[in-house]
C-alpha cells in the first residue's frame, strides 16, 4: 500500500469518526477496493477470541466489548459498537470476506489498571474507561478535533459541519480512499498544532498500535488496513523505532481481566449519558446508514408513523409538506442536503402546530431511540448472568431499553415468580426494576414495577456473582451477609421485609437471629418505632406470599 493504498511495506490507514455513519460508508467502500489481507481495528487485543461472535446469526447491534477486572468486576470498561460504527462495519466485513481481523489498541490488562489508579476518564457510575473514546485523559484541556475544523470552516455546530462535509457528501465511483486522505491531513494539520491533544495516554496508546501493526506486517500477505480514529492516523504515520515504541511500553500497571459482548443501547451512545465518543442523535445516524436512498422522505414517514401512534392527526400531505420545507430550509442556509435541524424545523412546525412537546417525543423515540442490541448465548458470561437470562425467558421478563411499566398479580404464580426475581435483583444492586404506585388497587396483591434495562446492569451482574452462580444462592448469601453487617435493628427488619418480597427463607433464620440480637440490647423507643413499620408491612404481605 502506498501512502493511503495498498501494499506491505505501507499500512492503509483509515481514519474514523466513531458511530459515524458517513465513515461506516467510506470504510466498506474503501476495504472493497484495496481487499487486505488483514483488517486491524482500535479496541483492545483480549477481545480477539470474541471476534467471530460478531457474525452469529443471533448478533445485533448496538453491543459492547465489556472488561472488567477478574479480582474487582466493578472496574469495568465498554466499547461500544452500533451497526454504523466504522469499526463493526469493517469487522462484519472481514467475517464475511473470510480475512482476519485483529484489535491493536492498548490492552484492556492495562486500561483498567490505569484506571484503578484514579486516572480515568469513564463513562459514569464507576463502570470505568469507555475505550478511545477514550481511555482517558484530562477533559479539561483534551481538544475536540470536529469542533476545531468546524470553526476553521465557520461553522459553530460541529454536528452539522460534519453531516455536511461526509454524511451527506457520500463516496465518489473510484474515489474510496478520497475521504480518508482529506480527513489524514486535517487531522496531521491538528497534531501538529496541538501534539497529543491533552490525551496523556494517546502516545502510550499508539505505541502499541504502531508496534501491532508492524507485527501484522510480518504475519501476513495482502496488505493491512488498520480503522482506527482519525486522530491517531497521523501518529500511526510517523516512523518510530520499535525500541523506543517498547520503552513507552514499559512498566505499565496490569490487572487480570475477563472480557464478553454484553447489549448496548442507543440511549447510552447518546453524548448526553456522558459517553466520551457519544454522539447527539444515534437514532438519526441509524437512519442514515441504513436509508442512504432518499433519507429526508423516509425519516418523516416514520415521524409521521410515531405521531400517528400517538392519536395525533398526521396526514400523508403533511409529510410531503414537511419533505418540501426541510428542502427549502436546506437551500436558504447553504446545506448540500437538510440534516436534522431542517427536518426538525419542518417537523416542528408542519405536524406539530409549532408545539415542542410531540416534538419531544420524536426526540426521544426516534433521534435517540430506544434500541437494545442482542448478543449470542455463546458469548462468555458469569454463571450468574447465565442463570438471570435463563429466568428472563422462562418468566416472560425481557430486557428493553424502553422504561415501561409492568403490573404484577401476586395471586397468580408467574406474577407472583417476576416479583421474587426482581425484589432478588433490587437486594443484590441489580436495579432492573423500581417498585411504582400501584393505580386502582390498594391490595398487597398487586405490585407495579417500572422496568428498564441498562447496559451497565452487565457490570453490575458480574460484580453479584461473587454472592452465588444463581439469583436465588446469590440473594439468599447477600441478605445474610447484610444481616450481619446492619447497624440498626430499623436496617434488620427492613432486610426481614425484603427477604419476604423476594422468597428468600433460607435467608430469614440469620436474618431474625440479628433482629432478636439487636432488639434485645436496643433499648431507644426511637429505634424501635422507625422498626416498626418494615415489621407491620411484613405481616401483611404474609397473607399473599405464604
Amino acid at each position: 500500500m502506498n501512502g493511503t493504498g495498498t501494499g506491505t511495506a505501507t499500512p492503509l490507514l483509515l481514519g474514523v469518526r466513531h458511530h459515524g455513519p458517513g465513515s461506516a460508508r467510506a470504510v466498506r467502500a474503501a476495504l472493497e477496493e484495496a481487499r487486505p489481507g488483514v483488517v486491524l481495528i482500535e479496541g483492545p487485543p483480549e477481545a480477539d477470541p470474541l471476534i467471530p461472535l460478531a457474525a452469529a446469526e443471533d448478533m445485533r447491534p448496538p453491543v459492547a466489548l465489556l472488561a472488567h477486572a477478574v479480582d474487582e468486576p466493578g472496574r469495568s470498561a465498554f466499547w461500544p459498537l452500533a451497526e454504523f460504527s466504522p469499526e463493526w462495519v469493517a469487522l462484519t466485513w472481514a467475517l464475511h470476506h473470510g480475512v482476519p481481523a485483529r484489535f491493536i489498541d492498548l490492552p484492556a490488562t492495562h486500561t483498567l489498571a490505569w484506571d484503578g489508579n484514579g486516572d480515568s476518564d469513564g463513562n459514569g457510575g464507576g463502570t470505568g474507561a469507555d475505550g478511545d473514546r477514550g481511555a482517558a485523559a484530562d477533559t479539561d484541556v483534551r481538544v475536540d478535533p470536529l469542533r476545531v475544523l468546524a470553526e476553521a470552516a465557520g461553522y459553530d455546530d460541529a454536528e452539522r459541519w460534519w453531516e455536511d462535509v461526509v454524511e451527506h457528501r457520500g463516496v465518489g465511483k473510484g474515489d474510496a480512499l478520497a475521504p480518508f486522505t482529506a480527513l489524514e491531513e486535517a487531522m496531521t494539520a491538528l497534531r501538529e498544532e496541538y501534539g497529543d491533544g491533552g490525551r496523556e495516554r494517546d502516545p502510550v496508546r499508539e505505541a502499541h498500535m504502531r508496534l501491532r501493526i508492524r507485527a501484522a506486517q510480518r504475519e501476513f500477505e495482502g496488505g493491512v488496513a488498520v480503522v482506527c480514529g482519525a486522530w491517531h492516523v497521523p501518529a500511526l504515520r510517523r516512523r518510530t523505532t520499535v525500541a523506543a515504541d517498547r520503552a513507552l511500553l514499559k512498566g505499565l500497571p496490569k490487572v487480570k481481566t475477563d472480557m464478553t459482548w454484553v447489549p448496548w443501547t442507543n440511549r447510552r451512545l447518546a453524548r448526553a449519558s456522558g459517553y466520551g465518543a457519544g454522539i447527539d442523535s444515534p437514532g438519526w445516524y441509524g437512519h442514515l446508514f441504513a436509508a442512504p436512498d432518499r433519507p429526508v422522505e423516509r425519516w418523516l414517514t416514520k415521524v409521521a408513523g410515531l405521531l400517528r401512534a400517538e392519536d395525533r392527526i398526521v396526514s400523508s400531505a403533511h409529510v410531503i409538506e414537511a419533505v418540501r420545507l426541510a428542502e427549502t430550509l436546506a437551500a436558504m442556509r447553504g446545506r448540500p442536503l437538510p440534516g436534522l435541524g431542517e427536518t426538525t424545523d419542518a417537523v416542528r412546525a408542519v405536524m406539530c402546530d409549532g408545539s415542542d412537546v410531540p416534538l419531544a417525543l420524536v426526540h426521544d423515540r426516534l433521534v435517540v431511540g430506544d434500541v437494545l442490541g442482542e448478543v449470542p448465548a455463546a458469548a462468555p458470561a458469569v454463571p450468574l448472568q447465565r442463570d438471570l437470562t435463563r429466568l428472563q425467558r422462562r418468566l416472560r421478563l425481557r430486557p428493553e431499553a424502553a422504561e415501561r411499566e409492568v403490573e404484577l398479580d401476586l395471586r397468580g404464580e408467574t406474577d407472583a415468580e417476576r416479583s421474587r426475581l426482581l425484589h432478588r435483583l433490587r437486594l443484590l444492586g441489580i436495579g432492573w426494576g423500581a417498585p411504582a404506585a400501584s393505580r386502582g388497587s390498594t391490595g398487597t396483591f398487586r405490585e407495579t414495577w417500572r422496568l428498564r434495562w441498562e447496559p451497565e446492569l452487565s457490570v453490575r451482574v458480574a460484580e453479584a456473582g461473587v454472592w452465588g452462580t444463581t439469583v436465588l444462592a446469590a440473594a439468599t448469601a447477600r441478605a445474610e451477609a447484610d444481616a450481619d453487617a446492619a447497624r440498626s435493628l430499623a436496617d434488620v427488619t427492613g432486610l426481614a421485609e425484603d427477604c419476604l418480597r423476594a422468597g428468600l427463607s433460607d435467608a430469614l433464620p440469620s436474618v431474625m437471629r440479628s433482629l432478636a440480637d439487636r432488639a434485645a440490647l436496643d433499648t431507644d423507643v426511637g429505634h424501635l418505632a422507625q422498626a416498626l413499620p418494615a415489621l407491620v408491612r411484613s405481616l401483611r404481605y404474609g397473607d399473599v406470599r405464604g
